[in-house]
């Protein structure tokens, strides 16, 4: 089943505004959960993969990265659904969807890899803040607060992967 687009869903919903107004901030959320779990994968690769003098460092900060990116992925689809539509799920709707770019291949150390998921932090936290105008546009409360709590994790996560450059 390809979703690009969240479609709606028939089913009741406790409509605070009109259908026209949840759809922008659920297509907006669609793009934050899309580049959520791009950059979760990244981070599970990274994971994965990381070697050399602080492999254990960066291998435990990986995982506590991807771990908040995974929960953090089904907060927003279900903030799609609770406003009436159905989430986008496909790797290829994730892909087309996604902000954050795959790799063409791995990094060459572990300063590559600070560095790739430094930018994509930094990318996921503008996304955040670009879904949060939309959520004001509306008056949406409840997607604002998430998205003030994704800025919050990317922001700090840059700032961590940034000092552990070498």
């Amino acid at each position: 089943m390809k979703l690009v687009k969240p479609k709606t869903d028939s089913r009741n919903v406790q409509a605070w505004t009109n259908e026209k107004q949840r759809r922008a901030v659920a297509d907006a959320l669609g793009v934050m959960l899309a580049s959520t779990y791009s950059l979760y994968v990244k981070s599970l690769f990274y994971h994965w993969n990381v070697t050399g003098p602080n492999f254990h460092s960066l291998h435990a900060l990986f995982e506590e990265h991807y771990q908040d990116l995974h929960a953090a992925g089904d907060d927003l689809a279900e903030r799609i659904r609770a406003l009436g539509f159905f989430t986008p799920g496909t790797l290829k709707a994730f892909s087309d969807m996604s902000v954050i770019r795959d790799d063409d291949k791995l990094p060459d150390n572990s300063n590559g890899m600070l560095e790739s998921l430094r930018a994509a932090h930094d990318i996921c936290s503008r996304e955040a803040r670009n879904t949060l105008e939309v959520a004001e546009k509306v008056g949406d409360e409840v997607t604002i607060d998430m998205m003030v709590e994704r800025m919050r994790f990317h922001d700090e996560a840059a700032w961590m992967l940034s000092a552990s450059l070498a």
